[in-house]
């Protein structure tokens, strides 16, 4: 892969405040609310969760292992899910897995990646998303990402290429660089996907997100709103607030 000439975005040190990111989660909650499922009845729901496995990521990649066998462990109840695991990592490396629906596989997978330094690869997560949903549909794409390193025109136009084709994108952004921000919020408005900001101090809520858009996608709202009412506690206080 070529790298861009742009500059690279850097990123702070400095955390984002915590009130902030709650009213930052809150704002992604409304923002899925009204949306609805592209599963044909009686079909497996099928997501991409795609990850930026470059060298910054290393410190949460075993808690983004854990938060991928919660995701599924929610789904299996309602008939289960199909996800695809892709990631990208060192210089022009972007790989994506077989469609499976056993957490095993994915779990193991993950376990066996270790992150590489390298820039950002957003545009081949999308133009990979782009592929799948013209073969079958896929009801939803989860990036996890703390940085973009490309020109944000080329990722956008991308993005509401997948907006046209159906595909929400859900956009976790680890860290506070403005950048990615900026990036991952007009990604997620052009999907008509949704964007929330994440910390060490948010993984709680962050499984409980993921669970959510993995549940969404294998069976849509009603499912959705049926994990709310089982969920009880903070699980609940968040679901109710996507009805």
């Amino acid at each position: 892969m070529t790298r861009d000439n742009s500059t690279p975005s850097k990123r702070p040190d400095s955390r984002p405040d915590d009130s902030s990111s709650r009213a930052e989660i809150d704002a992604f909650l409304e923002k899925a609310r009204g949306m609805t499922s592209s599963r044909q009845p009686g079909a497996r729901g099928r997501l991409i969760f795609a990850l930026d496995a470059t060298m910054s990521r290393q410190p949460t990649w075993d808690r983004a292992c854990q938060l991928q066998a919660d995701m599924f462990r929610e789904t299996a109840a309602i008939g289960g899910l199909e996800v695809q695991l892709t990631y990208f990592r060192g210089f022009g490396e972007c790989r994506s897995s077989r469609w499976v629906d056993d957490p095993r596989h994915l779990a193991d997978l993950m376990t066996r990646i270790d992150c590489r330094g390298g820039a950002t690869q957003i545009r081949r997560v999308l133009k990979h998303a782009r592929k799948e949903t013209a073969g079958k549909s896929v009801q939803a794409l989860v990036y996890i990402g703390d940085a973009m390193e490309e020109p944000i025109d080329e990722v956008c136009a991308l993005a509401g290429e997948l907006g046209v084709l159906g595909v929400p994108a859900f956009m976790f952004h680890e860290g506070p660089d403005p950048v990615a921000a900026k990036a991952f919020k007009e990604v997620a408005r052009l999907t008509r996907g949704a964007y929330c900001p994440f910390d060490a101090g948010s993984a709680r809520q962050l499984r409980e997100l993921l669970s959510a858009v993995a549940v969404y996608a294998a069976g849509g709202r009603t499912a959705l709103e049926d994990y709310g009412r089982r969920s009880g506690g903070q699980a609940r206080l968040l679901i109710e607030q996507i009805r």
